[in-house]
């Protein structure tokens, strides 16, 4: 097999999705709405689902980068094992190809490149948008993680709370989740975070949302959570590291990124919350202070 890159297949649709022709297009975007299943089939199947001839199929894999449909079908195979794959099997996986260098410099080059990869698909324009709506003080923003995403959703959750009012946590309990929805209102945001061994409660969740005519951004992996099909922006972020956990360092560093974009668009609103808050604390005595 002869991957085009290390980028994932549905990157490589993306990136190439304004060279292709338009009957290249609807097969484009008929393969991403229901990625990976839609791409399994042998190529005859795909053509007619996508209702395309299959020299456009074939034409549309080379596009991207794929020498045939075989090989494009092999990569589709591989990232499905990648997102099955246990803890324990991925950890075997990585151990049996490290290298004798420190695991530091290992997970430290693993993600410096996904920082890199990540950053070349981000759209500044998408990015843009997210922090126009975040600092719409009129639109209640709803957050909500995963099982591990939950700490991204919660440390998202604590700065947007200081830098703008109308700001809600969903709990952890998926029981309780109809309450939430219940309160959301047409042109409110949704942000969700959903990464592989995807979570069906956040699909649901944003599938509701959008039904509401609430915009959903949605951090996920370079695979892509089938919650994007719900989701007006999506981040899709590099996660792979030499371990047997996924790493969330690039969210992060996009989290923080739009924390801090949004501090600085709505900086007056926010200094003067910041030192409210600093009163609270003082009051409250959270916090220890030492004698200068």
């Amino acid at each position: 097999m002869t991957k085009p890159s290390s980028k994932s297949v549905v990157e490589l649709i993306r990136e190439n999705f304004e060279e292709l022709t338009q009957t290249e297009r609807r097969l484009a975007n008929v393969l991403l709405e229901n990625y990976p299943l839609s791409c399994l089939g042998s190529i005859t199947a795909t053509a007619e689902m996508a209702q395309v001839s299959t020299p456009t199929v074939l034409r549309m894999v080379k596009k991207i980068g794929f020498k045939g449909f075989p090989d494009f079908q092999t990569a589709v195979r591989g990232e499905l094992e990648e997102k099955i794959s246990s803890p324990i099997a991925k950890f075997n996986r990585w151990s049996e190809s490290a290298s004798n260098e420190h695991v530091l410099n290992k997970f430290a080059d693993a993600v410096m490149d996904n920082l890199k990869q990540s950053l070349m698909q981000i759209d500044p324009s998408m990015f843009d948008e997210v922090v126009d709506i975040l600092t719409d003080q009129n639109r209640t923003l709803h957050v909500v993680g995963g099982r591990i995403t939950r700490a991204l959703s919660d440390y998202f959750f604590t700065h947007m709370q200081v830098a703008r009012t109308n700001v809600t946590s969903v709990a952890s309990n998926s029981n309780t989740w109809p309450h939430y929805v219940l309160n959301m209102k047409k042109g409110d945001i949704l942000v969700a975070f959903d990464v592989r061994r995807y979570e069906h409660n956040i699909l649901n969740l944003t599938r509701l949302a959008r039904e509401r005519g609430v915009k959903v951004v949605l951090f996920t992996d370079q695979w892509g959570s089938p919650a994007a099909k719900n989701a007006q922006y999506v981040f899709n972020l590099r996660i792979e590291v030499p371990s047997a956990w996924d790493s969330s360092v690039v969210t992060l560093f996009v989290l923080e990124a739009l924390i801090a974009a949004v501090q600085t668009k709505t900086w007056e609103e926010t200094k003067v919350r910041m030192a409210e808050l600093e009163r609270l604390f003082d009051e409250t005595k959270l916090f220890k202070k030492f004698n200068s």
